[in-house]
């Protein structure tokens, strides 16, 4: 089959404006909104760095209570 130069330039035209009709749509939607913290991640954050603060020093107190000559438990 050959193919007509009026073909192909109707294909070109037909994919050109398919093209701008889906920038077209594209543009008409919102954006989305910009994603916000409610502070429960920074809380949770802040609750991990206190509970490896505590686990830290539990590990460096442990065993100075486990030398000491007094009978503590």
């Amino acid at each position: 089959m050959a193919r007509t130069p009026l073909g192909l330039a109707f294909a070109a035209a037909a994919a050109l404006g398919f093209a701008v009709a889906m920038q077209a749509g594209a543009a008409a939607q919102a954006p989305a909104p910009a994603p916000t913290s409610d502070g429960t991640s920074v809380d949770q954050g802040i609750a991990y760095l206190l509970m490896i603060v505590a686990l830290v020093l539990t590990y460096l107190i442990h065993p100075l209570d486990a030398s000491s000559p007094y009978k503590l438990f």
